[in-house]
């Protein structure tokens, strides 16, 4: 994980303090007023550091002001205990859905995560069910951008659908393959895929509500 200067967590700390202050993403200028801060070039010094680290969103024509990628999100947000983990939304065991929504928190049991950063994320769909994997179920998530082939992760397509799926790597492809024979295994140049986390535990309730 990158390290961040204290300038960089300062000013990111206040981006994920004061995200509701704002009616639309902060441009620079409005940070810099916001925080207090004359130097203009200093500011973007810094925001591109935190591109760079993944933590902002890198400008598009297309929208304006500074945004906070959804690693951000899941990364900087403190539980209140040890035993709690940010739950970040639904994940597809189907077809591809967008995976990170609201967060909140769940206590997790210490056996089922890992001392490195994990979420949880909830399932939607069967395409996982032969590895005992069903619509409904809780996965906890250890956060890291790589995997080793054959481990279950979360894979973001085209940086906009995030699915759960086994994993297999090679130099001008990646397969992603779910544990239902029904379904056929999606396949992606590598470009087009990113990992978000390996699956180190999971969930399941018996209630109905």
């Amino acid at each position: 994980m990158t390290t961040l200067t204290r300038k960089q967590t300062e000013i990111l700390d206040f981006l994920i303090a004061n995200q509701s202050d704002f009616l639309h993403p902060p441009t620079l200028d409005e940070l810099c007023a916001a925080m207090g801060l004359k130097s203009r070039g200093s500011m973007h010094h810094q925001i591109k550091a935190l591109i760079t680290a993944g933590l902002i969103e890198p400008p598009e024509r297309k929208q304006r002001g500074i945004r906070l990628t959804d690693k951000a999100k899941v990364t900087t947000i403190e539980a209140s205990n040890d035993n709690q983990l940010p739950f970040v939304g639904v994940i597809a065991a189907g077809r591809p859905i967008e995976a990170l929504e609201n967060v909140s928190y769940m206590t997790i049991p210490d056996q089922i995560k890992t001392d490195h950063p994990c979420y949880v994320l909830k399932v939607k769909g069967e395409s996982m069910q032969e590895e005992g994997i069903f619509d409904g179920d809780w996965v906890i998530i250890e956060q890291r951008s790589y995997a080793r082939n054959g481990e279950i992760v979360v894979a973001l397509i085209d940086k906009s659908d995030a699915t759960l799926k086994f994993i297999e790597q090679y130099p001008h492809e990646i397969l992603l393959i779910p544990a239902n024979s029904s379904m056929q295994t999606m396949r992606y140049l590598p470009h087009q895929v990113e990992i978000q986390g390996v699956l180190v535990g999971q969930m399941r309730s018996y209630t109905h509500h």
